[in-house]
């Protein structure tokens, strides 16, 4: 120990280090030693994670393979106690002050798994040379809190599966309404604060979401599709004018640049990474609803949900590519140009979501189990998946603590010591931390391994192939709904 006392902030990060573990070891209502120490070996291994059993020979993991995969298969974890852990955890926030929420799927693929019951088609790209592809897989819906600058840091808040029978948005919309009530209720937003932001690409449809959660302190900003039409406000009636009053104004083609009426705000923005960012918008600009697909059972008049649309085009990408404009929504209708450009830059930071998802694939090891039937997948949602959020969350408290243990090669960390280095290199400096955090896990109790299958007994029970996608018919128009069922 050394005699020079540690300064103030660090040993107030030490002391949520020490807390989430305990807190996170009481989560754990089944095998939680052996969990507990899983989530230690995946937080101080060597390198990536290539095997769910070569976890059990790190020094951190004091079991055998076996309680490895006893913990898996019959550990559980409170879950909900474990989402108000890592809600009470310090979320970041955006240049404004304000939460900034992203929400994405990130698929578990089963290519060859034809064994497998309740696989959808997940889209993916650069897999092969095709731009997108449709796999196999477990689709997962992730919300994290997303942090401003350029980094790779974000903060995982929940992660729900997507089965055959469920409506990817009335999912997404469940998920994000139970999420915002933790951060309230945890007193990260209170009355008076910016509005919770709301970041989707284009897979989500905006309008819905707006619609479905009403009434929380929330905006919604989200992605268009270029083929996307939308529709000014309806002119005001004159007292002259007979007829049925107008609910649409004229058409607003992404794609057509003559229907482009006279934007509300023109900024320009000079960035080091892209040049220069011109960001056009108009206020007041909604979507015309039909009575298809989610607005197909929509009880009374059709909503008239306006927002602000924005269009954004830069000089240049990092990858040498031809830029392309990029559209986005937000649900409120007006904006002034100070909060458009904040709205573009945050919309930016989204994309930092997908470092998390390659960190917990390739480093954490996140998909590498290779699992069978659903209800198992159920079981890992619980304990696995988990197990990996709870490592991530460890990693982000642990980042302004950790020493940059950089290779030979590796550039310098700008500053270690302020929580800029990456989770890989937070990692690596993990296992030099551990001893001064808190380990509730007891020693392991001396045991005799199991006998095993017998042998020249294989596995007589062929398993059942089925087939891959939705296994529930949804009505997308009035005619597909009058149909008789059957």
């Amino acid at each position: 120990m050394s005699s020079v006392p540690d300064p103030a902030d660090r040993v107030e990060s030490l002391r949520r280090l020490g807390w989430f573990r305990e807190e996170f070891y009481a989560c754990l209502t089944r095998r939680p030693d052996a969990l507990f120490e899983l989530t230690d070996a995946l937080l101080c291994a060597d390198g990536p994670v290539q095997s769910l059993v070569g976890l059990s020979l790190t020094v951190e993991h004091r079991r055998g393979h076996g309680a490895l995969y006893d913990a898996i298969n019959h550990g559980r974890v409170d879950l909900g106690r474990l989402r108000q852990a890592v809600t009470a955890l310090p979320v970041p926030l955006a240049a404004d002050g304000r939460i900034v929420l992203a929400i994405d799927v990130s698929p578990w693929l089963r290519r060859e798994a034809h064994t497998s019951p309740e696989r959808l088609y997940c889209h993916v790209s650069g897999q092969t040379r095709a731009q997108d592809q449709r796999v196999p897989g477990w689709p997962y819906s992730i919300v994290a809190a997303l942090e401003t600058g350029r980094t790779s840091w974000t903060a995982i808040l929940d992660a729900v599966r997507l089965g055959p029978a469920d409506d990817e948005m009335a999912v997404a919309c469940a998920q994000l309404r139970e999420v915002i009530d933790r951060l309230i209720t945890a007193g990260h937003w209170r009355p008076g604060d910016p509005p919770i932001l709301i970041v989707t690409d284009s897979g989500y449809d905006t309008a819905r979401l707006a619609h479905d959660l009403a009434g929380l302190p929330l905006q919604i900003l989200g992605r268009l599709r270029t083929s996307r039409v939308m529709r000014l406000p309806a002119p005001q009636r004159t007292p002259t004018t007979v007829g049925r009053p107008r609910h649409h104004g004229p058409e607003l083609r992404l794609s057509d640049e003559s229907t482009w009426p006279q934007p509300a705000h023109h900024t320009r923005t000079e960035t080091r990474r892209y040049g220069i960012a011109q960001a056009v918008a108009w206020n007041r600009v909604h979507p015309r609803l039909t009575r298809r697909a989610a607005w197909i059972s929509h009880s009374g008049p059709l909503p008239i949900l306006e927002g602000t649309l924005i269009r954004l085009t830069v000089d240049r990408v990092p990858s040498g590519q031809n830029p392309k404009p990029i559209w986005l929504w937000c649900s409120t209708p007006d904006l002034s140009a100070a909060q458009v450009n904040l709205l573009w830059q945050a919309y930016l930071r989204r994309f930092d979501l997908e470092h998390t998802f390659r960190l917990l694939k390739q480093t954490l090891g996140w998909t590498r189990p290779r699992l069978r039937d659903p209800a198992a997948a159920d079981t890992w949602t619980w304990t696995w998946t988990w197990l990996i959020i709870a490592a991530h969350n460890q990693l982000r408290l642990a980042r302004s603590l950790a020493d940059d243990l950089r290779r030979p090669w590796e550039k310098p960390a700008t500053s270690a010591r302020t929580g800029r280095l990456s989770p890989t290199r937070a990692r690596r400096a993990f296992r030099n931390l551990r001893p001064q955090t808190s380990q509730p896990a007891q020693a392991p109790k001396r045991t005799r391994p199991g006998p095993g299958r017998p042998p020249g007994s294989p596995n007589r029970h062929r398993a059942p192939h089925h087939d891959v996608g939705k296994t529930i018919h949804r009505a997308r128009t009035q005619a597909d709904l009058q149909k008789p069922e059957g």
